[in-house]
């Protein structure tokens, strides 16, 4: 993807993004890599799906996952370069759904959970933030799925 799409995002302040794969566990592994990264705030897997595409000029027929990832808007552009460094394949769906309306706590942990973290030296006794209550039960139970 050439340049910036921070304009057509100008007002839209979180974002789903999805791509697809070949398999569950590339899926399950870009998902917990973008999250991990703070990329995201949470990355689903869902598949197989059947698609059908143009690929060099064939009619392709594949089974496929999807990776279904929450974000501001903000951070898009380095999602994008992330998932596009990371994927197998040579053009890569990546395509960004403004989320319009969210709950108010749900939309402020998408942005708490992407706030990039600085380099610390946590060690057994100083663990470092460490996510509780709802935004950790949501962590789990959308990582988890899939």
């Amino acid at each position: 993807m050439a340049g910036s799409d921070a304009g057509r995002l100008a007002g839209c302040e979180y974002l789903q993004v999805q791509t697809t794969t070949d398999s569950r566990a590339e899926a399950m592994e870009l998902a917990r890599a973008a999250v991990e990264a703070r990329l995201a705030a949470s990355g689903q897997v869902a598949g197989p799906v059947a698609s059908t595409y143009w690929w060099n000029d064939e009619l392709e027929r594949a089974e496929e996952w999807f990776v279904f990832l929450k974000l501001p808007a903000d951070r898009y552009d380095e999602l994008a370069a992330f998932l596009a460094e990371r994927h197998s394949y040579d053009e890569p769906e990546i395509v960004a759904t403004p989320i319009v309306a969210g709950s108010a706590s749900y939309l402020s942990w998408i942005r708490d959970e992407t706030r990039p973290q600085p380099e610390s030296g946590a060690t057994d006794e100083d663990p470092g933030p460490v996510a509780t209550g709802a935004a950790e039960e949501i962590v789990q139970g959308e990582i988890g799925a899939g």
